[in-house]
């Protein structure tokens, strides 16, 4: 069953999000690393508990709360996606590495930033909550600490994979086209999994 948890978790948190991409963001700009992959962690602690115990069921089984979220969700993820399609048409877009004497964002403000693309997306919420607490409802309550558990260790390993391994990337982003490419890579994946969040909504509604 931890094994099973870890799959599904990691299948999930894969996926370039905009968490991820806010991850991945600030690994590559070296500052604050740890508190921004705890910060991942945590929420995930709190919002796969409440998902696996309870409340992502509850939603299941209502189909207009359901599609509401996921909707919500798609919402969310085409106003980021447009953001960063914006920032790859410019040089100057928001995903620019630090510069040599730049000053770096403050730890509240690193925290901040991440627990906003985290907790004000609904799309995290309908894969923490809704799909991981959908999987594991019908679980006896042992079988559901061991899910948890696998669960959390995909997303333990998984975030501070992405936010220590980043720097390894370092030279190859020292090149604003890389920015740009990676900008509209995370714009393209960012409408493609809202497409799927409106379908989902559709079939929930339908």
């Amino acid at each position: 069953m931890i094994m099973k948890g870890a799959l599904v978790s990691a299948s999930l948190i894969a996926a370039i999000g905009a968490q991820n991409a806010s991850v991945l963001r600030q690994g590559l700009a070296g500052a604050h690393i740890l508190a921004v992959v705890l910060a991942c962690f945590i929420c995930d602690v709190l919002l796969m508990a409440l998902g696996i115990f309870g409340v992502g069921r509850f939603i299941e089984d209502r189909p207009t709360l359901s599609a509401g979220v996921a909707l919500a969700g798609a919402g969310f993820l085409l106003w980021y996606g447009a953001r960063a399609f914006l920032s790859a048409l410019h040089s100057d877009g928001s995903l620019q590495p630090a510069r040599d004497g730049a000053t770096s964002p403050s730890l509240a403000s690193a925290v901040g930033a991440t627990l906003g693309v985290t907790l004000l997306n609904p799309h995290v919420y309908l894969d923490t909550v809704v799909i991981v607490g959908g999987v594991a409802g019908t679980l006896i309550h042992t079988a559901k600490l061991q899910f948890l558990a696998g669960a959390l260790l995909a997303s333990f390993v998984w975030f501070f994979g992405l936010g220590f391994g980043a720097r390894l990337l370092q030279p190859v982003f020292r090149s604003a086209r890389a920015w740009r490419i990676l900008d509209l890579a995370i714009s393209l994946v960012m409408g493609w999994i809202a497409l799927g969040l409106l379908r989902h909504a559709g079939a929930q509604l339908g």
